[in-house]
């Protein structure tokens, strides 16, 4: 990939930005603002430069996103001057976008004079904007997605040892091959979330009503594996009787009834986590330990602070648990340089799973 930096001959000319700024919007108020930030070096660069730009982002799922409220969150936080900056349509409010139209992809390229990628996030999505658009303009990486590709390929590359790796989240068959792949290359692998779910209900333990994948992943020879942690009593909630429909219990793993969800890993499963992270020299985390948007972040924060508080070189990622680190310290975005926050979500998946993303190759 070519770095926005070896652009030439750029004072005047007009920059396609692709941005992701697909923020999460609850209630009509933007919760974060995570992703405009780490934006605002390349935006800063292009404009000491001389350029002009014209920010392509999307918004929200089948075509709905109003970019208004990210516009004004976006002049408020980067406090830059509204001469050489406008923002096209929700992207994906164009059919043309998510079926990487070529007829679409050359109306984007008609508006500008260079393209830069910026959105790693959106970048295993193969889109116009990301994909087409690329080649149709001299294309740059922005400095995000450079950073995103240099620390997270420290995963795989030159990490410390011992390595270890922490793994939640809900979507098991996207989750398989990086526990799969991490086995192999961490020292100690940790599962959280709904992850948690399959691999209680596969040792034999009743799981209650919680949320499992019925496909059969046989997991058996994964629950032999040495480095393969998993709690030892979590936190749950009865489902069944309303007066204690909103009491959250501390129960071993082999003490969940018929009628229980899991919501979070248990406080002596965080105590052996904690003691692990400490002897780490590597810590590679992506998704929240528990089902956080229903009480169950207790163990998500207090890993969060441990890891923030310590001197381990670490890399988390996956927007739900960026969700939760914003919540928890406000300044997280001027974070230690021992730790490096991803802004990705599935885009920090693919590449952790395969080395590189679609949007990447088309830069290359």
């Amino acid at each position: 990939m070519r770095s926005l930096e070896q652009i030439e001959n750029i004072k005047g000319k007009t920059v396609l930005l692709r941005v992701d700024f697909n923020l999460p919007i609850k209630d009509g108020v933007i919760e974060d603002d995570f992703r405009i930030i780490k934006t605002l070096p390349t935006i800063n660069f292009l404009l000491e430069k001389g350029a002009k730009i014209i920010l392509l982002t999307h918004l929200g799922q089948n075509n709905s996103g109003d970019l208004k409220s990210v516009i004004e969150r976006f002049w408020k936080v980067s406090k830059l001057k509204k001469d050489r900056i406008e923002f096209f349509e929700n992207v994906r409010k164009f059919a043309g976008e998510e079926k990487n139209d070529l007829v679409f992809a050359k109306k984007l390229a008609s508006l500008g004079d260079i393209y830069v990628n910026d959105a790693f996030s959106v970048s295993h999505r193969m889109h116009a904007s990301i994909i087409l658009l690329p080649t149709l303009l001299p294309a740059y990486a922005g400095f995000q997605l450079l950073n995103e590709v240099k620390n997270l390929s420290r995963a795989f590359d030159k990490s410390k040892h011992p390595f270890l790796f922490i793994l939640g989240g809900v979507k098991f068959s996207t989750k398989m091959p990086l526990i799969e792949k991490y086995l192999t290359l961490a020292d100690q692998v940790s599962i959280g979330g709904a992850l948690v779910d399959d691999f209680l209900k596969a040792k034999g333990f009743e799981v209650g009503k919680s949320l499992v994948d019925e496909s059969d992943y046989n997991l058996g020879e994964m629950l032999k594996n040495e480095k393969l942690i998993l709690p030892v009593d979590v936190i749950v909630k009865n489902t069944n009787n309303s007066a204690i429909a909103d009491l959250l219990v501390n129960k071993k793993v082999n003490e969940i009834e018929k009628d229980e969800v899991i919501l979070d890993i248990g406080s002596q499963s965080v105590k052996n986590l904690a003691e692990v992270i400490k002897k780490s020299q590597f810590i590679l985390w992506n998704g929240p330990l528990g089902k956080y948007e229903a009480g169950g972040d207790g163990a998500t924060k207090e890993i969060l602070k441990l890891v923030m508080e310590s001197n381990t070189e670490s890399i988390i990622g996956g927007g739900d648990l960026v969700s939760v680190l914003s919540s928890l310290d406000p300044s997280s975005y001027n974070l230690k340089p021992n730790l490096f926050v991803s802004t990705g979500g599935g885009a920090t998946l693919d590449f952790l799973a395969n080395g590189t993303l679609p949007g990447i190759e088309a830069l290359g």
